[in-house]
């Protein structure tokens, strides 16, 4: 299910971090990807680097690096664990991320290695994220 937060969207079932990326948990693996929220304030995503399957990646470290028009900055992994599988499709067409930011856009899937503690530190339950996002849409949306 869809839940709106102003024009933003995001799923249920999903955990999110502070750091506006998803992740979602198939077959004990992680699949990862950027925030309907985040895709809308960084504009037209142009670039995405990702760290290659293999690397290990640490929870609150650069999983890759994302640049738009107007911006360049990293990627914050949301768990630590090691790449499995990166989206070959988003360096012909980065746009994905912009056009499909919880599908076709996702970014890289991980083997946790922490995952049970965590994803205590990622919100889960849309109510409880309610008031931060928020403060985040106040702080980067400016009024026209």
């Amino acid at each position: 299910m869809v839940k709106l937060f102003e024009k933003y969207e995001y799923l249920e079932g999903l955990y999110y971090s502070k750091d506006h990326l998803w992740a979602k948990i198939e077959d004990g693996k992680v699949r990862v990807g950027l925030t309907d929220f985040a895709q809308q304030i960084a504009g037209k995503i142009r670039f995405i680097r990702l760290r290659p399957s293999g690397v290990k990646v640490e929870q609150g470290k650069t999983l890759g690096t994302m640049e738009t028009g107007k911006w360049v900055g990293p990627l914050v992994s949301p768990l630590s664990g090691t790449v499995i599988e990166v989206n070959g499709d988003l360096r012909m067409k980065a746009s994905l991320v912009n056009e499909d930011p919880y599908g076709k856009g996702w970014l890289s899937v991980l083997q946790p290695t922490n995952l049970d503690e965590e994803l205590k530190t990622l919100w889960t339950d849309l109510n409880k994220m309610k008031p931060w996002l928020e403060q985040e849409i106040a702080k980067y949306v400016k009024e026209k």
